[in-house]
Parts: C-alpha cells; structure tokens; sequence
C-alpha cells in the first residue's frame, strides 16, 4: 500500500473514532449530570426496569418523541416511583422528573421534547425499594431548543391554558388506561427569535403538573424547557370508579433559560374530565 493510502486509511480509521466517541460520549455525564442529580447514589444501566425509544435522527430537533416503558405493571408490593430524563448536551439537560404511584397501573410514559445537538437521551427509574436503573439512546437532532416560535404566537397565547383529555373508549374498571393529556401552552425555552420583533422571546413554560383522578395522584411532574411547545404526555390510570380525572399545572417566566436565580410564578389552571364506564 502506498503513502498516500495508508494516509487516507488512517483519516478514515480517525473519523469512524470520532463517531464512535461522540455516539458513546458520557463525558457530560459522568462529570456533571450524575454527580448533579445523583450523587452518592449506584446506577445500574440495564433494560430490566425500563426501555426507552427515541428516533435516532429526530425529523424535526423542537418536537422529538420519546417514549419510556416500563418492564411490569405497577402494584402496592413493587412500583416505579420516579422517572427522571435528561438530554446530555442540552443548554438544561433536565427535562423532568416523573412519578407514579401505584394507582397509575404502568409508569409508562410518552411525550415530544427539544433536542439541541447531537446528544445522549437518559431515563432513569427508581423503584420502591429505593433503585436506580439507567437507560439510554442517542439521537441526531439539533436546534431544537432555539427553533423559532413562528408567527402564530398571539393565536397560541389565546388558547393559553386550554386542555383536553383523550381516554381509551374501550377502558376497563380495574385495569390500566391509557390517557393522553394535551396543553395549550407555546413553552417559550427563553433562546427564540420572536419572528415578528425579531428579538429573543423571555422564557415562559410548565413547570409543574399534576394529574389525579379521584383526588388520588397518578402523575406528578417538574419540567423544564425542553419539554415542546404544547405539551403532550401519554401515560396510564387505573379508574376503580366512575369519577374526575384533573390535570393542574402551573407555568413560570424566567430572565434566562439556564439561570433560574430572577424567575416569576405565572398561572395555575386546572381542567376536569368525567370518566364515565
């Protein structure tokens, strides 16, 4: 083999390297989220408790779907009690903290979130019994969190708040339903160009939900801006009854998308559905 080959197999051996780095690259974990939000704590990486789908190349980086399963259904003996999921490269990797309880029947859970770069998706499960068990997937998607808003945002800011419930018809007293809950909210990230102003829109998002049916919980949340304008989150209740399935959220500005010290509480709302067998 000549000079110039071996030259330009060795740029091919560096290039496959750097790929398989930047796909395998826990950098960002291993030296900030895990001590950050874990700290002191074991993790088992394993598809035993969860698995976790995601595109590996979003079709579009502000509403990338991601879908978390769990390996067995909720019950009083053995329950997940927290799903945390966190995007690696993202200006807030934290996109949120989920927990069930075991009148949620399965602590499943699919919702769209932003993808800025190339990254790492985590979800990580703790169970009952105080575990903690990682699942990860990579994906290509970029720009997600500083796509523009568009130029609809006074229509959006009309609908603020609005919420509908979508139930399974077919759902059986005493079995898990699933229920897709979907918020009229345009979940500014704080990094956007107004399209009309052409300045960058102050941060304006949920933070908070709070699902219950019959005044018992069975999905409470903390989110972040990562979560995609109109949120939209699958996830599971077991009805014993007739009764009120209630979303109530919160939403909050903040002068910086990243630092959270000059932040304002901004509007509660709260939507009933009667769940009728």
């Amino acid at each position: 083999m000549n000079t110039l080959a071996l030259h330009a197999w060795f740029f091919v051996l560096i290039a496959f390297s750097s790929l398989a780095r930047a796909e395998g690259d826990d950098d960002t974990w291993n030296t900030v989220l895990k001590s950050q939000f874990f700290a002191g704590k074991n993790i088992e990486e394993s598809d035993a408790v969860i698995t976790l789908e995601v595109p590996y190349r979003a079709e579009d980086p502000a509403i990338v779907p991601v879908s978390v399963s769990s390996k067995f259904q909720q019950s009083n003996d053995r329950y997940i009690k927290k799903i945390w999921l966190l995007v690696d490269k993202n200006p807030v990797p934290f996109v949120g903290e989920f927990e069930f309880f075991p009148e949620s029947g399965k602590a499943d859970l699919a919702l769209r979130i932003r993808v800025n770069t190339y990254s790492n998706i985590r979800a990580i499960a703790e169970t009952n019994d105080g575990k903690l068990t990682m699942t990860k997937k990579y994906v290509k998607a970029s720009g997600g969190c500083s796509a523009p808003i568009g130029s609809d945002l006074d229509e959006a800011l009309k609908r603020l708040g609005k919420v509908k419930f979508r139930i399974n018809d077919n759902f059986k007293i005493g079995e898990p339903t699933q229920t897709q809950l979907m918020i009229s909210h345009p979940n500014i990230t704080g990094m956007q160009m107004d399209q009309m102003t052409r300045f960058i829109r102050k941060s304006n998002f949920v933070d908070q939900l709070k699902v219950s049916f019959n005044n018992k919980p069975v999905l409470i949340a903390k989110i972040d801006i990562a979560i995609s304008a109109d949120p939209n989150f699958r996830f599971y209740f077991v009805p014993d009854k007739p009764g009120e399935l209630k979303a109530e959220f919160n939403d909050i500005s903040c002068e910086s998308p990243v630092k959270r010290d000059v932040c304002s509480k901004g509007n509660h709302y709260v939507q009933s559905y009667a769940v009728d067998h």
